[in-house]
């Protein structure tokens, strides 16, 4: 088993813009929403005119999820099944129409670009990650974060995970839970936050998988303080324990 601690964390969602919502949400949860995305006023606003509704999103709870100081020493892992890619439809069918395209807008819609304005933004300079993984998304990132300590146990990690709805172009092609949402933990091996280990195997037959993205089932079991979670993907199941709960 791999084991971390999870010193903060910080979402945002349409149905629940801050930590009071999430909290409620999660003795009650339900839908989270698929439609909107924070307005990002801590960013300045030539940088916050060229963000998509995904990086408004990440960067909000990337932001809320450190301290000040804390956002320029942090290594990142940023991941998203989707990315931008709503907005690279949007140029492609202009391309096809044979209109011009703006290369600023192409720039925001590669992989990379919320690790990017992250580290623009917050004058970060440390190792970072961008990765996409399917289903197996949440899970391959919060692996690669510990990859991450692993390297440099006294630094802590910032995981970022977010989507937002596919656009109807690719929406029927793919089975997920609908929503708009972003999480952040910034996940450590020292100090504060309660000890987790994660175990990784292989995934068996289906299961019923639950009306939100995997991040958001983790948040909510971290909420919960429940004792153990497994997350089954495409190709792995992703198990997660406190540290009481192996004790026991």
């Amino acid at each position: 088993m791999l084991t971390t601690r999870v010193r903060r964390w910080a979402a945002w969602a349409p149905a629940c813009p801050d930590t009071a919502a999430w909290e409620a949400w999660a003795t009650n949860p339900g839908p989270i929403g698929t439609d909107g995305h924070p307005d990002a006023r801590f960013l300045p606003p030539m940088l916050r005119r060229r963000c998509t509704p995904l990086t408004r999103m990440m960067l909000t709870a990337a932001f809320s999820c450190c301290d000040e100081d804390e956002r320029a020493e942090v290594r990142t892992v940023f991941a998203s099944r989707h990315g931008s890619i709503n907005d690279s439809i949007v140029l492609l069918e202009a391309l096809v129409r044979g209109e011009r395209i703006s290369p600023a807008k192409f720039s925001h819609t590669v992989h990379n670009a919320q690790a990017g304005l992250f580290s623009i933004a917050a004058g970060n300079r440390q190792a970072s990650s961008s990765l996409s993984a399917r289903a197996d998304t949440f899970g391959s990132a919060y692996l690669e974060a510990l990859t991450h300590l692993d390297r440099e146990p006294d630094r802590p990690v910032l995981l970022v995970v977010g989507d937002v709805p596919l656009d109807a172009t690719f929406a029927p092609l793919v089975h997920e839970a609908v929503a708009g949402y972003a999480l952040a933990l910034l996940l450590t091996h020292h100090g504060e936050g309660e000890e987790i280990a994660l175990a990784v195997g292989e995934t068996t037959a289906s299961s019923a998988h639950p009306p939100w993205p995997d991040a958001i089932e983790f948040l909510r079991w971290l909420l919960a303080r429940e004792a153990a979670l497994t997350l089954r993907g495409g190709r792995c199941a992703w198990s997660w324990t406190r540290a009481g709960a192996r004790a026991a």
